[in-house]
């Protein structure tokens, strides 16, 4: 099935996700210049990376096609919470798997956690990050 889709850069628009530089990359900016004299219009697209939270550019044309990571989001339960990790178990296949709580958590989530909780998790390019705590209990 793969991680990722093509799209045309024309098509993409803030908040939507890309892929730059491997990274699974959240769009906060696009803007785009006219076309030159013998070129055409090129787009300066911001994101920041849903892993690391960096901040990356690429300048492309927007007839260009782009990586999209197709971002799977699921529900999984906490079961275990550790210094380094969060094991979670999917809802759906009931798979039990360990998410590293440095790169696979949400700041925002990250003070919430607690066993037993439902959190929704997004998986993409063979990663997961839990986003955040489902209603509460």
């Amino acid at each position: 099935m793969g991680d990722k889709t093509k799209v045309q850069v024309s098509k993409l628009k803030p908040g939507r996700y890309i892929i730059i530089e491997d990274e699974p990359c959240r769009i906060v900016n696009i803007t785009v210049s006219s076309p030159g004299k013998h070129g055409s219009a090129k787009a300066r697209i911001e994101a920041v990376g849903v892993f690391d939270g960096k901040v990356r550019s690429i300048v492309k044309p927007t007839s260009a096609e782009v990586d999209v990571p197709i971002i799977d989001k699921r529900t999984g339960q906490i079961i275990a919470i550790t210094p380094d990790t969060v094991q979670l178990m999917d809802m759906e296949t009931y798979e039990i798997f360990d998410v590293p709580i440095e790169t696979g958590v949400d700041d925002e989530v990250k003070g919430q956690l607690k066993e037993g909780i439902n959190v929704e998790y997004w998986e993409t390019l063979g990663r997961i990050k839990i986003m955040k705590i489902k209603g509460s209990e």
